[in-house]
């Protein structure tokens, strides 16, 4: 990992010089908007809506507007002059109780390391938030904003969960009756919960989209369904570490749940022995070997074809 920020946790006179880590990332497949017909990609202009024309970025400024539909222009000496901090400090404002912060309130979290003569303080402060069972409210700037966050121990390491401001946070704008709720629909309610109760497990939960992605890509490899086009800046060879990313990735994710992964250059079709593990799951992992094979009998196909046109000519 690379750590993205440095500064230093200051609780009362104790300082703790910390690197800052990003705790999460994103396994997302991401797509591409293409032309059905062709498989050409969409491009964006940047238009005015007023003269139509395009606008190109050194003309772009920012604008914002109010609830009148009126624009405000904003120059970047006007930015300059709005408040911002570039402190390094983590300032610790208050310990409160874990039940008193809603996780509405969470927004992204962040892993602290010591740095330097900071392993001592580290761990002292780390003892202190576990011994309390608390959190600790800080103030921190990151991006040259301010935000407000909380310190908490998970393991042995001690997490930075930056937070939403109060203000937005939004309020339901309906109701919800409760109804007629008879005596006996309670208990039975009750007895469902109990017999749904257990504790989490990160582990038992696993997001098969990409592995259903990289199914259907490959299988569509394989059958020459690929839409090569003049404008396209990818290659064929780079359509393939398309594909190794996505097994990567998936690689990547049961690895942290300590799954048995599969070699990277093991076909699609042998996960469906890995999916039957979980049945929930089995639709999606039989769907892309079909797939496959009706695209293997469609390429068959065509090269049938195009032997008995060759003898007839």
């Amino acid at each position: 990992m690379r750590a993205i920020w440095k500064g230093a946790v200051s609780f009362g006179l104790v300082s703790v010089p910390v690197k800052l880590y990003a705790a999460t990332e994103s396994h997302d497949v991401s797509f591409r908007q293409v032309h059905a017909k062709d498989g050409g990609r969409i491009k964006y202009q940047r238009v005015c809506s007023l003269d139509g024309e395009e606008v190109a970025y050194a003309d772009i400024a920012k604008g914002y507007e109010t609830e009148d539909g009126e624009m405000v222009i904003l120059t970047d000496d006007d930015m300059a002059e709005l408040p911002a901090t570039s402190s390094r400090e983590i300032a610790v404002e208050k310990f409160v109780p874990r039940e008193q912060i809603d996780p509405l309130l969470f927004e992204k979290s962040y892993y602290l390391e010591p740095e330097g003569a900071g392993a001592k303080p580290y761990a002292l402060l780390r003892q202190a938030l576990l011994d309390a069972d608390r959190m600790a409210v800080v103030t921190v700037a990151l991006r040259q904003r301010t935000s407000i966050a909380v310190l908490r121990v998970k393991d042995d390491v001690i997490v930075l969960q930056t937070m939403m401001w109060p203000d937005e946070i939004r309020t339901p704008d309906f109701s919800v009756e409760p109804g007629d709720v008879k005596p006996a629909e309670v208990k039975m309610a009750h007895m469902l919960v109990e017999t749904l109760a257990g504790d989490f497990d990160a582990s038992e939960f696993e997001d098969d989209y990409a592995g259903a992605v990289e199914a259907l890509v490959k299988s569509k490899i394989e059958g020459g369904e690929i839409k090569r086009t003049e404008t396209s800046t990818k290659t064929s060879g780079e359509v393939v570490d398309l594909l190794a990313a996505l097994q990567k990735s998936v690689a990547a994710a049961k690895t942290a749940r300590g799954e048995e992964t599969e070699d990277a250059d093991e076909k699609p079709a042998t996960k469906s022995s890995a999916a039957k593990k979980a049945p929930a799951k089995k639709t999606a992992a039989k769907k892309a070997p079909a797939k496959k094979a009706a695209a293997k009998k469609t390429t068959a196909k065509k090269t049938a074809a195009k032997k008995q046109a060759k003898k007839a000519s």
